[in-house]
């Protein structure tokens, strides 16, 4: 029976292994005898390919391997292989930091961060984004779009049959951002948990990430999308007059995009080199366009910043996780 379980756990670790890259790169020369730095992470080629230029731009003889995955899926594979990377990137902070813990980051004692965004010298922020509530205007021609989580369960049961099977938000089950982003709210308040109950009365269509809802948000498909990466919405909000961005005014959540090294990396000083490409730039740059991304800031008053500290992975327990899945399968699946 042993070896039974060991087959079982081999076969379902080959078969994550094997699926499909949302993305795959190669920045840089195709062939040579200069290094290639390898870099897993969740967020698409189109936000951080400037970044990769601007990098390599000073360094001719580097090549990037750049790969793109989910959230969870990006520390699946690290954990399966670590020496496979050299550098993980994610906006699932907490998945980053249990990795940081579990001894896979290397430490970069040589670069100088605020506290508040890196931990013990080995996970790096660099980015600040919030989590929105996308709406496609055409739904609220003749009415407010809601500006708090209360506002639009008001929207919702005043109107269900316009908005039945046109909510969407991530599948927490899959989405590590998701997952993070679902746990502060619940933490922060019960409003949470009425919005996904009277969400999965309605008949709410999951997703794996940011993209796919804003592009279904685009079309009409649906006409909210729940807990939206600000900076995906952000990006498609300035070439579509339909969608409008909501940072809630009960509780902003706000995230930060997170790097480490790995600690298994085979070109430590180019690693540590493209952490350092990711902190220089400073809030003020803004319209730096070679640096998609929003830059990292410290969270204004008011808002709920997702700190990175040992709090930040007390959802991630075994026990913990089952229990908050169960609830929230019960309030958004609402099977007959």
């Amino acid at each position: 029976m042993r070896y039974l379980v060991v087959l079982v756990l081999i076969f379902c670790a080959a078969a994550a292994a094997a699926q499909p890259w949302e993305d795959r790169r190669r920045f840089g020369p195709e062939a040579g005898d200069g290094p290639v730095l390898r870099i897993l992470s969740s967020t698409d080629t189109a936000f951080f390919e400037p970044i990769l230029a601007r990098f390599l731009s000073e360094r001719p003889g580097v090549a990037i391997d750049y790969f793109v995955t989910g959230t969870a899926d990006v520390d699946r594979r690290f954990r399966a292989d670590p020496g496979a990377y050299d550098l993980v990137i994610s906006s699932a902070m907490d998945l980053q930091l249990k990795l940081a813990n579990d001894g896979f980051a290397l430490p970069l004692a040589e670069i100088a961060h605020p506290a508040w965004a890196q931990w013990r010298q080995s996970l790096f922020a660099f980015t600040t984004e919030p989590a929105a509530i996308v709406v496609n205007r055409t739904a609220f021609a003749k009415g407010a779009v809601p500006k708090t989580r209360q506002a639009l369960i008001e929207v919702l049961r005043a109107e269900p049959e316009r908005f039945r099977d046109r909510i969407g938000t991530y599948d927490v089950r899959e989405s590590g951002l998701g997952y993070l982003f679902a746990t502060q709210d619940a933490r922060v308040t019960e409003t949470y948990w009425r919005l996904t109950e009277v969400m999965g009365a309605l008949g709410t269509r999951l997703y794996c990430c940011s993209g796919e809802m804003i592009d279904d948000l685009s079309d009409g498909t649906i006409l909210v999308a729940y807990n939206v990466l600000g900076s995906y919405a952000a990006a498609r909000a300035d070439t579509t007059d339909d969608l409008q961005i909501v940072l809630p005014s009960d509780f902003p959540t706000t995230m930060m995009r997170t790097a480490f090294v790995s600690e298994r990396t085979e070109h430590g000083n180019l690693a540590a080199a493209f952490v350092r490409h990711l902190l220089e730039r400073e809030p003020e740059d803004a319209s730096d366009e070679s640096y998609p991304l929003p830059a990292l800031a410290p969270v204004a008053d008011g808002q709920s910043a997702i700190v990175l500290g040992p709090a930040l992975i007390t959802y991630l327990d075994a026990l913990k996780r089952r229990t908050f899945l169960r609830e929230w399968e019960d309030a958004i699946i609402q099977r007959p």
